[in-house]
């Protein structure tokens, strides 16, 4: 017997070939969750080009930047419009298909896994700037849009928008994640910079959390639904526009290195500099392993010692003023000189090599994983936590090189793991536990910018409470009872 046929059996005729064909990728459809009839109600509305069951596209969508490992959808779909956007998600709200939205990819913490199948919503085709307003510093984008596209868009209106994670990630799904990053410390995060969200809810309606096409400056009217949404990760809605904040572009901006003879006199340097009340638009920490991973991956020569990398803004006059005081306050603590990157391309270069932290080191040990971690505390105690954190990297053995957003208590440990050594997980993973639990004893978060995903879940419940977490519980289930935005993100829900 070969393939299940015999000697003078007649084969069926090519029309039955087609049907049989038809009858099982009826039953592949069926058994991912996602039926032909499902499909031909996405395809009536964005189009045969608009839905992908291509492996490599779903396990494109199955991914982001972190150690998680991929969870593909069983479909993934490209709306070009929040009209697509409402009318797919009427679809699986009827056939209770969880729903992932998917921006850029560049998260990390496995946000974009579908843990229970389902379709993904690849917001990529919706890239349009839709309404700047100069005169009034806003600017309302879809979520296709990522940071660097909108202010090349600004580039001639002398306006920036300056919420700057590292990766050209997409506005809306930074707006998700709540992302922050270097410039926080000076223009807040996400959570101060948007003004209004148009977000499309599990079943298909759309709400604009300030009222629809408002954009004050401020507001006290109800509920902040806003930033209820800001950070939610895709579990409450799809955010399909966000209105933001903008800035004009500093007269002049200069950055500066620092190196000190200890990780104590660095944040010390860093917590006397902001209580002196500069207006510093970032001062960024990077420790002795840290500096030497850039110093190779970059081709820099900067001291290999903990390391203070600072940009101030403002007019020519003001920053002699900032740079003085920051100046005094460093030295004070055993800084060395400033070293300067007073023009564009040399600071470029100095914010590209900060930036670029997360492959200076994965390249201390190739062919490993990174996980960075995202601690944030109250300033004063961060001086004690950077310090406890080093030692007990030390004493585990452990590859974990710190950079931070030290302006505002936030700092990253980028373990560099070998994905093959279960003992070595092991000891990584105890080590972020750590970590994150020594934060909540000093009134600190296990995240300050990455958000909780998956891996966070269970340190959400420690900083938040029995109580938090069943306020937030029955948020989510207001909004989307049946568990189809996003599951198993954020909350940890038990299914009956």
């Amino acid at each position: 017997m070969l393939l299940g046929l015999t000697r003078g059996r007649v084969l069926p005729s090519p029309r039955r070939c087609l049907l049989h064909c038809r009858h099982i990728k009826s039953a592949a459809t069926a058994a991912s969750g996602v039926g032909d009839s499902v499909l031909s109600a996405f395809r009536s509305i964005c189009g045969e080009d608009g839905v992908s069951l291509g492996e490599a596209v779903r396990e494109q969508h199955g991914k982001d930047e972190s150690v998680h490992r991929c969870r593909p959808p069983d479909v993934v779909v490209f709306p070009r419009c929040v009209e697509e956007v409402s009318a797919l998600a009427k679809v699986c709200h009827k056939h209770r298909l969880p729903i992932i939205p998917f921006g850029t990819g560049t998260g990390l913490e496995g946000g974009v896994g579908a843990m229970k199948g389902g379709v993904c919503f690849s917001l990529r085709n919706m890239e349009q700037v839709l309404d700047l307003h100069p005169e009034d510093f806003d600017v309302t984008v879809e979520p296709g849009v990522t940071r660097k596209a909108l202010n090349a868009y600004l580039r001639d209106t002398g306006l920036w928008f300056p919420v700057d994670p590292g990766a050209d990630a997409s506005l809306c799904g930074m707006a998700a994640t709540s992302a922050s990053g270097t410039n926080a410390v000076h223009y807040g995060t996400m959570r101060e910079n948007v003004i209004n969200l148009e977000v499309v809810l599990a079943d298909g309606s759309i709400v604009h959390t300030a009222g629809k096409g408002r954009r004050p400056r401020k507001t006290s009217a109800g509920y902040n639904l806003t930033n209820l949404f800001v950070g939610s990760e895709g579990t409450l809605g799809i955010i399909t526009k966000t209105t933001l904040r903008l800035y004009g572009i500093p007269e002049a901006m200069v950055s500066a290195v620092c190196s000190f003879p200890s990780v104590q006199a660095a944040v010390d340097s860093t917590v006397q500099t902001l209580q002196a009340g500069v207006p510093i638009a970032r001062i960024e920490f990077l420790d002795d392993v840290m500096i030497d991973a850039c110093n190779r991956f970059s081709s820099l020569s900067y001291p290999v010692n903990p390391t203070l990398f600072l940009e101030f803004h403002g007019s020519e006059q003001s920053l002699e003023e900032q740079v003085k005081t920051a100046e005094d306050i460093t030295q004070s603590n055993g800084g060395s000189d400033f070293q300067w990157a007073r023009d564009t391309e040399t600071r470029n270069r100095l914010w590209k090599a900060r930036h670029d932290a997360w492959y200076a080191a994965l390249a201390l040990r190739p062919g490993c994983k990174a996980y960075s971690t995202d601690v944030c505390v109250p300033l004063s105690r961060l001086p004690q936590i950077i310090v406890e954190t080093k030692e007990d990297l030390i004493e585990n053995r452990l590859t974990g090189p710190i950079a931070g957003h030290v302006g505002d208590g936030n700092f990253h440990c980028l373990m560099v793991v070998d994905p093959n050594d279960p003992e070595e997980m092991h000891r990584v993973h105890l080590f972020t536990e750590r970590l994150a639990r020594r934060a909540l004893a000093m009134d600190g978060t296990c995240t300050g910018e990455h958000g909780v995903g998956l891996g966070k879940r269970a340190l959400l419940c420690e900083e938040m409470g029995p109580v938090g977490i069943q306020v937030m519980q029955s948020l989510k289930d207001a909004l989307d009872p049946n568990n189809l935005m996003n599951p198993g993100k954020i909350l940890q829900r038990e299914e009956p």
